[in-house]
């Protein structure tokens, strides 16, 4: 299966958003927009919700903050017609440094080595899937990306929960 093939296509609205999703937006807003008839907090350390079709999102609060889109399943995002989910991770990383210096974009690492465009709210993780490393792109609130504290503790793959969060609704 291809990057795109099969799979919804979302639009990423900088610093608000992307698809459906709007930063702000209360859980039944979100289960609303992604046409869930009852949201489901799963709870643990983001206030986090997951829906079928590789969505997960993050509160702050009870509002949203953060969308991470699974790299097989989850909708596609196009960032200048490169699609984000399902690419190698090199690749992936390469086109965003190449995009920044293009487009004066405001690049991060995080301390697992991911990479940001901050002004844009793009965070491009890896996943594994089969074996095989994959781009799965999440997308923040730009406060999340501004606070070191936040942007640490952003929803990784495998971290284990701690007591200490933020982000408890």
């Amino acid at each position: 299966m291809s990057a795109s093939e099969g799979r919804e296509h979302w639009e990423l609205l900088p610093g608000a958003g992307v698809g459906p999703l709007r930063f702000g937006m209360s859980p039944v807003e979100v289960a609303d927009a992604l046409g869930v008839s009852e949201p489901q907090l799963v709870g643990g350390l983001y206030g986090q919700q997951d829906f079928a079709d590789g969505v997960k999102v993050f509160y702050d609060a009870g509002k949203l903050a953060c969308v991470a889109l699974d790299a097989v399943t989850g909708p596609q995002v196009l960032l200048a017609g490169f699609p984000l989910a399902g690419r190698d991770p090199e690749q992936a990383h390469q086109f965003l440094l190449d995009y920044a210096a293009e487009h004066g974009s405001w690049l991060l690492y995080t301390p697992d080595h991911s990479l940001a465009l901050t002004d844009l709210g793009v965070l491009l993780r890896s996943q594994e899937v089969g074996g095989v490393r994959m781009s799965r792109p999440v997308f923040v609130k730009e406060d999340w990306l501004e606070s070191e504290y936040y942007r640490d503790r952003l929803p990784l793959e495998g971290v284990p929960a701690t007591d200490e969060s933020p982000w408890q609704s």
